[in-house]
């Protein structure tokens, strides 16, 4: 039987969220659950007070994440929380491994990285922040609650992301590292970067250039030798004309737009790769589903403007889907190129969103310090 409620310790549980863009957007739909969480993983005993705040909109890049820890610790104090939790998507490492979360028991605080945890994030996180918590409190030690039960390993099994625990060396109990796999790590890391970077809001702000693509494959369908062309060449011709044109697109956008992260006395080589790996692989993903955008319409119009007595005229031939198929494969890929035109008139800012190391100010997310 739980204590009347009047008698109940309260804890108070800090998200914060930095930057506070797609990681806010986690800790938002964690902080709604995690108190019930709390009570049945850790102490159904305790009031459990979760509690959201933003992080820097751009986070320190330099001193790792004991940076961010130690900024995680003057917030918890300043706000008289607990315990804090920190969730991040800049990938971060230790010993050339991904690193996927830190608990400092000294600071009472720890640090998840988001994009460590690959593709199911929201998922990894439900489990690994209760265990966190607990880790925190009852290493510290608090009287509040019960010993954890279980041992740092333990966290490892029940998330896939972490492959060892890691003692920090700092001669405190609970200064832990849990890190990923050099290998398959470093894979759903990068991975888990392309989801935090959401290729979808790249796409939605490459409209211009998709118009500018469509308008390109409209006045292609009427000009004869393209027919022509794409009844010429044969598949593989036709693809490396595609990735040609998809490369050249991504090229573009990147240079145009001054998306390539340079490293500085702020950002390290590592990081500064690791940027623009995921800022490449998220506008290569924005980029294809264009295509496809691209190519379907284009088929559409084909089908709907080119007469198959036409074409097969042209062609001296019977005509069949295939032929279709092939003519909107080429002219789609001629159009990407056309499309790099139009991506010239976007707004800035728009574009720049698909660059990982860039975070705008944010919007529609309230900081509960600020009332």
């Amino acid at each position: 039987m739980t204590r009347s409620e009047h008698h109940r310790p309260e804890i108070v549980v800090g998200l914060v969220a930095t930057p506070p863009d797609y990681p806010a957007r986690v800790v938002a739909r964690l902080a709604t659950e995690l108190a019930d969480r709390l009570a049945e993983r850790v102490d159904a005993d305790v009031r459990w007070t979760v509690r959201e705040g933003w992080g820097e909109v751009a986070p320190r890049r330099t001193g790792g994440v004991e940076a961010l820890l130690d900024d995680l610790a003057r917030r918890r104090t300043d706000d008289r929380w607990d315990v804090a939790i920190c969730l991040t998507d800049l990938p971060l490492h230790t010993e050339r491994v991904p690193l996927v979360a830190q608990t400092s028991v000294r600071r009472r605080v720890a640090v998840v990285c988001l994009p460590a945890l690959g593709l199911r994030q929201l998922r990894a996180v439900r489990a690994v922040v209760p265990d966190l918590v607990s880790r925190l409190l009852t290493n510290a030690p608090d009287v509040r609650i019960p010993p954890a039960g279980w041992s740092p390993a333990e966290l490892a099994i029940r998330v896939a992301a972490i492959r060892r625990v890691v003692d920090t060396g700092d001669g405190d109990a609970g200064e832990l590292r849990y890190v990923a796999s050099r290998l398959a790590g470093r894979v759903r890391l990068v991975a888990g970067m392309v989801r935090a970077n959401r290729p979808g809001r790249a796409l939605l702000g490459l409209s211009k250039l998709l118009v500018g693509a469509f308008g390109t494959a409209a006045f292609a369908l009427t000009t004869n030798t393209i027919w022509q062309m794409g009844d010429a060449l044969g598949a593989l011709r036709l693809a490396a004309i595609m990735v040609l044109g998809l490369a050249a697109l991504v090229a573009w956008l990147i240079v145009a737009h001054d998306l390539w992260e340079k490293p500085d006395n702020e950002t390290s080589p590592e990081l500064a790769r690791l940027f623009n790996l995921g800022t490449t692989l998220t506008l290569t993903l924005a980029t294809a589903m264009s295509y496809l955008v691209l190519f379907a319409g284009t088929v559409l119009a084909a089908a709907l403007l080119i007469d198959t007595s036409v074409l097969e005229q042209t062609l001296q031939r019977p005509v069949h889907i295939v032929d279709y198929l092939n003519l909107a494969w080429i002219i789609s890929s001629l159009a990407t190129v056309g499309g790099a035109i139009g991506s010239g008139l976007e707004d800035e800012k728009t574009v720049r969103a698909a660059a990982y190391g860039y975070h705008p100010e944010p919007g529609g997310w309230r900081d509960e310090r600020d009332g």
